[in-house]
């Protein structure tokens, strides 16, 4: 049974004494990152208290150790992901630092002015400024994978725009906005009649529902471990070995190369040492693992029931509220995008924040959505694993009850 109150107890963030304004803080900007459990916290610390050394570098126990730590953790993403082998597990400082390795490590190597990637109008800045790059310093063009009527991205509707000349598609799994589960098998399937590669977002989507590269048929995935109870500043790029080995480094340094000389003559190692270059966030990747293990404590479906659950309640207390606008309706993930009628979304999560909730408000970096939502800005909700009904609760009743922005201002 899930118990969300047993959960919460893990999280010194929501041990009842933060407050926002006063307020018990609720905290639901949960898709842009998460809290973290005593169990990241202290492997965290774990590095830095007790074995503190680099890695790759020395022929001493603490160094071995931390080579050790670094492998399993390795091995931890890639069962947690089902990928076929530990070494298609790069890691990176998160979702954005992944997406543009695959850019510059492969759209830039291989792609020209002939060709094409495809992305949607929903996609983060992350899945779009480094496809903006390669296609400026290459030539190749951007297109777009339109969006159904709902916001919805389709097969069929990217069977009306793919060709010959594509040669990558990039989209998010769960869009951070709408907040919609991709049908990512079927746009990978179609991709690959095209001989094209699919790129995946997975930041929205690996810390909340099962995300299995394989089962996908995906070519890469990225996603970042501090939304998903792990630390800032530590993230993980997963390819098909083959493609990894095709694609340069992003960087270069220690670490990286079997061999250099005076006369530049260099050598790499394979994938993933290749793609990672100098000293590792080693304390992030070790807290990662944690992360991971913590997930898979509480198991990943049951996260994602728990989500559920809690949306179709929030859904349905909200219906009545005449002047609110759901921009995701029909969406399954807890991810609720909306605005008050009349109202500027800064000013209703300013209104908000003064009763202690914590919510997103702006473009959320999806700035391309803004055309197809038709509103310059939007309130979102999201909510994890330890969000609570009373949580809620205490949302609707402000929904419900209005104000006044300027009560804020004046109070």
């Amino acid at each position: 049974m899930y118990d969300v109150y047993e959960i919460r107890k893990h999280f010194p963030m929501l041990d009842g004494t933060k407050k926002m304004q006063g307020e018990d803080l609720v905290f639901l900007d949960n898709a842009s990152t998460t809290f973290k459990p005593y169990e990241v916290i202290d492997a965290v610390n774990h590095y830095y208290k007790d074995i503190t050394s680099n890695s790759h570098r020395g022929d001493y126990d603490l160094a071995y150790e931390v080579d050790v730590e670094i492998e399993k953790t390795r091995k931890t993403v890639a069962r947690f992901i089902n990928a076929s082998s530990h070494k298609e597990v790069v890691f990176t400082a998160g979702t954005s630092m992944s997406i543009n390795l695959i850019a510059y490590g492969y759209g830039l190597k291989f792609l020209t002015k002939d060709d094409e990637i495809l992305i949607t109008e929903a996609e983060h800045a992350s899945n779009v400024l480094p496809w903006f790059r390669v296609s400026e310093l290459t030539g190749c063009k951007i297109n777009y994978i339109p969006l159904d009527e709902t916001g919805h991205i389709t097969p069929e509707n990217l069977r009306k725009v793919i060709s010959n000349k594509t040669k990558i598609v990039s989209v998010a799994h769960i869009g951070n906005v709408l907040g919609y589960i991709n049908p990512i098998k079927e746009l990978a399937d179609i991709t690959h009649e095209y001989g094209a590669v699919l790129c995946c977002d997975g930041a929205q989507s690996v810390p909340h529902i099962k995300t299995d590269v394989q089962e996908l048929g995906i070519d890469f995935l990225s996603f970042s471990g501090h939304k998903m109870c792990g630390p800032t500043g530590i993230g993980v790029l997963w390819g098909k070995y083959e493609l990894l080995q095709k694609m340069d480094p992003f960087m270069t340094g220690g670490g990286m190369n079997a061999k250099f000389d005076m006369c530049g003559d260099v050598a790499y190692l394979d994938a993933p040492s290749k793609f990672e270059a100098g000293t590792e966030n080693i304390a992030g990747i070790i807290g990662l693992r944690a992360a991971v293990e913590f997930l898979e404590s509480i198991g990943i479906e049951n996260v994602a029931n728990h989500e559920q659950n809690l949306r179709k309640y929030f859904m349905e207390q909200i219906k009545d509220i005449p002047d609110l606008k759901i921009y995701n309706p029909d969406g399954a993930t807890g991810i609720i995008t909306f605005n008050r009628i009349g109202v500027f979304a800064q000013d209703e999560a300013t209104l908000l924040n003064s009763k202690g909730i914590a919510v997103r408000s702006g473009q959320h970096c999806a700035k391309i959505l803004v055309d197809f939502l038709k509103d310059v800005a939007t309130v979102r909700i999201s909510t994890y694993l330890y969000t609570t009904k009373e949580e809620l609760d205490k949302v609707i009743k402000e929904l419900k009850d209005g104000g006044d922005i300027l009560d804020v201002y004046f109070k």
